[in-house]
């Protein structure tokens, strides 16, 4: 997917301010003798390179400086400033929304209903939260994110939530709000956003694990949002973790999404309770040792114990930040996962740091305005 900003690891010619200004979002407060380094720069190129983002308010100088060998140095970071950026998940029934700055710090958030699913009325829906939060706020862009795929960062290829296949997403939000649209899949935003902004900042490589209507994995390898075409397939909800444990909707028993994805434990739970149910109730049901409703909701977490595991072992990571509205499952039984995790890793391997995010859909659409900001950083050395 073309909308995202990598991670620099080296610059060249004219993309020396565009990295430098990554990087110094990514990882500041940073040095200059630091920044230089790690772009592979002489120091008078990196001061070339920062004198415009100074001059910008892109980036300004801590009021604290380094202590060390040689004349102190005041680190660089990113400058907060007066531009502002949207996030907006989408998911089947919701417009979930933030207004951030370039740092992509909260500074509003809101929600609407959605009452169809045709793309123009989602469309509607999103310009009523977007103008609703942002107050006559100049926008410099809005990124969207959903459970699907956009190859090119504008067309919807697949969202199965929302029934859509090859929509102009960001063409119809486009005419709707005025402003620039980036689209891109929730997983990689929501990695993006853990990456630059998040639990995972500073980390090289690190998995992102969630779990909530679904089985969600993103992965960060050397700095960079791994993106394939088949995101958006829920590829993590159909790994196998339980031979014995019940079936998913394509018919796969004891599959990632079938011993962890909400719908799947309200389905079991109404079984043994003889009616409908709720997550919630489950989980309150199972805090009072309710004998069904526990044993289903420990059998999941010994299922996410596993799945971390797997992640762990196959991705070759030490850091998995983990989120999702199913993670109420670990207050009732997060020993059961952490001794599953244990017993499905090698003794002597690295202990795993598992990191919670409980940010909950404010987080996906913070996810989704750190793409709106990796997608604009170009525009704004270079305004036109």
């Amino acid at each position: 997917m073309g909308a995202g900003t990598k991670f620099p690891v080296g610059a060249r010619g004219g993309d020396v301010e565009l990295a430098a200004l990554s990087t110094i979002l990514a990882l500041g407060p940073i040095s200059r003798t630091d920044l230089a380094t790690r772009l592979s720069l002489s120091p008078s190129t990196m001061t070339r390179a920062a004198k415009p983002l100074l001059d910008l308010g892109l980036v300004m100088e801590t009021s604290e400086p380094l202590e060390g060998p040689g004349r102190p140095s005041r680190p660089l970071v990113a400058a907060p400033g007066n531009r502002r950026f949207v996030g907006v998940k989408l998911t089947g029934g919701e417009v979930f929304a933030v207004v951030t700055d370039i740092v992509a710090t909260e500074i509003a958030s809101g929600q609407r209903s959605l009452t169809s699913h045709e793309p123009a009325a989602v469309a509607i829906a999103v310009g009523e939260v977007v103008r609703e939060l942002a107050g006559g706020t100049e926008i410099v862009r809005v990124g969207v994110s959903l459970g699907g795929s956009s190859v090119d960062g504008r067309t919807v290829d697949r969202a199965p939530f929302l029934r859509w296949t090859d929509v102009p997403l960001a063409d119809i939000l486009e005419r709707e709000l005025g402003v620039p649209v980036v689209v891109d899949n929730d997983l990689s935003a929501l990695t993006a956003g853990e990456h630059w902004f998040g639990l995972g900042r500073g980390s090289s490589d690190f998995a992102v694990v969630t779990v909530g209507a679904g089985v969600g994995l993103g992965l960060v390898r050397d700095d960079q949002v791994v993106r394939i075409r088949d995101m958006g397939l829920g590829l993590a909800g159909h790994i196998p973790l339980d031979p014995s444990g019940p079936r998913c909707p394509a018919g796969h028993r004891g599959c990632s999404s079938a011993v962890l994805a909400i719908p799947s434990i309200e389905a079991q739970a109404s079984v043994a309770l003889q009616r409908p149910t709720s997550f919630d109730e489950i989980i309150a049901l199972a805090r009072e040792q309710h004998t069904a409703c526990a044993d289903i909701v420990e059998s999941a977490a010994r299922g996410l114990g596993r799945l971390l595991a797997l992640v762990a072992n196959l991705a070759m990571v030490e850091e998995i930040v983990l989120g999702g509205e199913g993670l109420a499952i670990l207050d009732v039984a997060g020993e059961q996962m952490r001794l599953q995790l244990r017993a499905d890793r090698d003794p002597d391997a690295h202990e795993l740091d598992v990191k919670i995010d409980d940010t909950g859909f404010p987080g996906w659409a913070r996810g989704a305005a750190t793409v709106a900001i990796q997608s604009s950083l170009r525009s704004l050395i270079r305004p036109v």
